[in-house]
């Protein structure tokens, strides 16, 4: 596997990045791989690293940029403030500026097959793939959204609205059990999604809480987390080639 570590310049700074990708010249698909609130980190490397191994040229972008270099090496009462707040202060259209200069610099690099890509992202970034769907529906034709946060809101520019714009293929799996998922969430997504013919899978995984698909957490549920990387790389398959 060959891995990199830069900068993509953006309006608002420079958005270290990661990106993985086999050996070999390609081209490869690309595939977006947007952060959870706990920010970069290992884990989230050893992830990009799996997608990759499936034959995809995958980029990891540091989303708190903004912020300055923020890393967690422990999850307490007092790290998840720090994350809370940025994420409280991430607006979508921020995230879509930040998604358009990805795919500036992925149009720029020979070992990135032009065309169709994919996205995948789990807690904040739900809300981040739904747009990203959304506003490149001529780019991102295999995206899934776990257990997103903040998908459906009461304002104008809540994602769920994004739907409508998709042309490709998304996948929105939940946990049964989560707290940051009001209960109006999922009926009103799935109204939108039928009401726009949206081609989409919605599942929720039973027996599961937020954060289930990572290895790290206590609430880590391997079936169900092996059963949302086989709908992902499934989705890739028919739609990125």
């Amino acid at each position: 596997m060959i891995e990199s570590h830069f900068d993509i310049a953006t309006k608002d700074g420079a958005m270290t990045s990661f990106s993985v990708h086999p050996d070999g010249p390609g081209p490869f698909p690309a595939v977006v791989f947007y952060m959870d609130a706990p920010g970069i980190r290992e884990e989230l490397y050893v992830m990009a690293r799996r997608i990759a191994e499936q034959g995809y040229y995958v980029i990891l972008p540091d989303l708190f940029y903004r912020f300055g270099m923020i890393r967690f090496p422990v999850r307490n009462d007092y790290t998840s403030k720090v994350w809370r707040a940025c994420m409280a202060n991430m607006t979508n259209a921020m995230l879509m500026d930040d998604t358009r200069a990805m795919l500036d610099h992925m149009d720029a690099l020979k070992v990135v097959k032009p065309g169709a890509k994919g996205c995948i992202g789990y807690c904040m970034s739900g809300r981040f793939i739904t747009c990203a769907a959304g506003t490149f529906p001529d780019i991102f034709k295999a995206s899934a959204s776990l257990y997103g946060v903040g998908i459906v809101t009461d304002q104008d520019d809540s994602s769920h609205y994004m739907v409508k714009h998709i042309t490709g293929e998304i996948y929105f799996g939940f946990a049964e059990t989560d707290a940051t998922v009001p209960s109006f969430v999922h009926p009103t997504l799935q109204a939108e999604l039928k009401k726009h013919g949206t081609n989409a899978i919605f599942e929720v995984h039973p027996g599961t809480r937020h954060g289930f698909c990572f290895e790290s957490r206590d609430v880590y549920d391997k079936a169900a987390a092996e059963k949302v990387w086989d709908v992902f790389f499934d989705i890739c398959k028919r739609n990125l080639g």
